[in-house]
């Protein structure tokens, strides 16, 4: 590489990095978050929560002045252990088709958001991209967001999106010989609390 492409590119760095360093903004993920999934079989429909999911995860935006997309850096591991579908059975045939034992975690591991919300009392929708992994497989998917701030100053995001066990190489469980079925899509919905600092 020449000289001055060297330069060039140094000037670029030092251009572009203080911007982002300048307007890292952290959420510190609160204790009330809750991840539920939605699902149906060719009989009935369930739900199975993690109603009360425990973190400690701090999630970072990467903001800047001219309205692009806003790109993020922390994750959720939920342990899929804590589901419970309100049926023992139900949750047993869930934990069992996910691997549970193998593969302890559902991670979200957040990329990027549309734009940095308004944080403001009025719900906002946004859309972002996240990577979610389960059984080991790792799928990149837009999620759509709800976005607000109370007057505490804590900001509620709700990510909602669909997924199919076969996006990760599972087969939905299947009890009675096969005459119960469970389809193959999901509904996930998480729900994050969170109260921002370095804003």
């Amino acid at each position: 590489m020449s000289i001055q492409k060297n330069i060039a590119l140094c000037l670029l760095l030092v251009t572009v990095v203080p911007d982002y360093a300048t307007y890292a903004t952290k959420w510190i993920v609160l204790k009330d978050c809750t991840v539920l999934v939605n699902g149906s079989t060719n009989i009935n429909k369930f739900t199975c929560s993690v109603p009360d999911y425990g973190s400690n995860d701090t999630l970072t935006c990467f903001r800047n002045d001219n309205g692009k997309v806003v790109l993020m850096k922390g994750a959720l591991d939920i342990p899929v252990d804590g589901f419970d579908c309100g049926n023992a059975m139900m949750t047993k045939d869930l934990r069992k088709a996910i691997h549970s034992k193998i593969f302890p975690y559902l991670r979200i591991k957040f990329i990027s958001l549309q734009r940095y919300p308004a944080l403001k009392v009025m719900q906002e929708e946004i859309t972002g991209i996240v990577d979610i992994e389960l059984a080991g497989i790792t799928k990149q998917l837009q999620v759509n967001y709800t976005i607000s701030m109370d007057e505490k100053g804590i900001v509620c995001l709700r990510g909602s999106q669909n997924i199919l066990f076969s996006y990760f190489g599972l087969v939905a469980p299947r009890k009675l010989g096969g005459m119960i079925k469970t389809n193959d899509r999901l509904d996930v919905v998480f729900t994050i609390h969170c109260r921002i600092i370095n804003s």
